[in-house]
């Protein structure tokens, strides 16, 4: 794998692109999660080895990028995510979205048709900020989150709780998905979910594709937990990359 150049965008964002063949692949992180996790590694490796265009970053207030956490919210992201597809990626695009990124990656297909030729979900979470945040706080809580202005959930991942804004919750009311009768993106998507998620139910990705139509496929992974980041994960979103990347639909983007 090449070193990696983090290069800072007028919009203070760290990005690293790989040159190479289209149609490019653009990775979009889950919440506080950043370029240099496992996934966008080995996506990384993989671009390198076959020489495919490959685009991962940070949003803002995440890893290399400038900002505090949470100073930002949905909106910065789709931001950033925006900023990235059209002036760093060229040519068409498979968009990656992990968990959060998920949710970021359906808002660009419907923003940017002309760019985005397919959609991979990894645990994509649309509305999570509503249903797997807001929705399940106890009434006490939500009012302390409202005098407050933060609620900090304990962390699977590690030691720090993560936190959580009020701000965040506001703004993702702005960018439902899950609510609309009908999401009309016309690429190829492929949604792979573990069953045994405990963040995002995978029924999440069943009610995604049932707004897209029956060329959205969902991929239910039985012992697959949040992040599907074991070897078999991988090698099966690889398999799905080149099987989508051979797509005509795709290729004839």
């Amino acid at each position: 794998m090449p070193p990696i150049s983090f290069t800072a965008a007028p919009s203070h964002l760290a990005y690293d692109q790989q040159p190479g063949t289209s149609p490019g692949v653009l990775f979009l992180c889950g919440y506080k999660s950043d370029m240099l996790g496992s996934k966008a590694t080995a996506l990384a490796d993989w671009a390198a080895n076959t020489r495919r265009q490959f685009t991962r970053f940070d949003y803002r207030g995440h890893g290399q990028s400038s900002g505090n956490f949470t100073d930002f919210v949905l909106s910065d992201w789709l931001n950033d995510a925006l900023y990235v597809l059209d002036q760093v990626t060229t040519g068409p695009q498979i968009v990656i979205g992990s968990s959060m990124g998920g949710w970021l990656m359906l808002h660009l297909a419907l923003l940017r048709p002309t760019r985005v030729a397919g959609l991979i979900g990894i645990a994509a979470a649309p509305d999570f900020t509503a249903e797997l945040l807001w929705d399940q706080l106890p009434a006490p809580l939500q009012d302390k989150m409202r005098r407050e202005g933060v609620f900090h959930e304990p962390s699977p991942y590690g030691p720090e709780p993560t936190p959580f804004t009020y701000r965040l919750v506001e703004d993702g009311y702005q960018h439902l998905l899950l609510t609309r009768d009908h999401l009309p993106i016309a690429c190829p998507v492929h949604l792979l979910h573990g069953m045994l998620d405990t963040d995002v139910p995978y029924q999440f990705s069943e009610r995604v594709a049932a707004k897209i139509g029956p060329h959205a496929v969902v991929d239910l992974i039985p012992d697959g937990d949040h992040r599907l980041s074991r070897p078999e994960d991988i090698a099966r979103l690889l398999a799905i990359i080149h099987d989508m990347i051979n797509n005509p639909s795709v290729l004839c983007f």
